[in-house]
């Protein structure tokens, strides 16, 4: 049985048009047991971006429809590469680059994740991340490749007046929490 999953399962590495920052496409081997998908390939992963990784921390967020969180990020030496992905429900995920000497700075990229289309995200260090619940819970799986430091956590208005983020809905009717709703606008630096 294994052979036939090495045999099946390939994983994809998509460029979104910022630096480093990937979608990994799986393929999905099923049969009468259920299903099997690889969502992670470290190898694979540290030879396209060309650095190292060491997840050292797992976290599940289980939210309800509306729910958005985010704009976070660590201050260095804290930073966090992210590995998001979603077991079942369906969010909007959010990446911001907030590296100044990137040619993206300033941008963000938004995609759906969701149980069904079984992609995940790839967030390299240097990025603000947040998402929205879609559908009505969302189970949503991220690994980090460097600790929670409660000093170097900071975080973007998911306002930002300069991103002008398009969250699809009404901010009227979103679940935040004090701590996300408080985020002022960032900092941006002209290039």
């Amino acid at each position: 049985m294994v052979n036939i999953y090495l045999n099946v399962l390939k994983m994809k590495l998509v460029n979104t048009g910022f630096k480093d920052l990937l979608i990994i496409e799986n393929t999905m081997f099923s049969d009468n047991r259920g299903e099997f998908t690889e969502i992670f390939k470290k190898k694979l992963i540290e030879k396209k971006i060309g650095y190292k990784l060491d997840f050292c921390q797992s976290n599940h967020v289980e939210s309800n429809y509306m729910s958005l969180r985010g704009l976070h990020y660590q201050e260095h030496p804290f930073e966090q590469s992210k590995l998001i992905s979603v077991n079942s429900g369906k969010i909007m995920d959010i990446a911001v680059d907030i590296r100044k000497d990137s040619e993206t700075y300033g941008k963000y990229f938004s995609f759906v994740l969701s149980g069904d289309n079984r992609k995940a995200l790839f967030i390299p260090k240097g990025f603000a991340h947040g998402y929205l619940t879609i559908s009505d819970k969302a189970s949503v799986n991220y690994l980090v490749d460097n600790y929670y430091n409660k000093n170097a956590e900071r975080g973007i208005s998911y306002k930002d007046k300069f991103l002008k983020i398009d969250w699809g809905v009404d901010f009227s009717k979103i679940l935040i929490s004090k701590k996300d709703m408080d985020f002022s606008d960032y900092k941006w630096i002209k290039k």
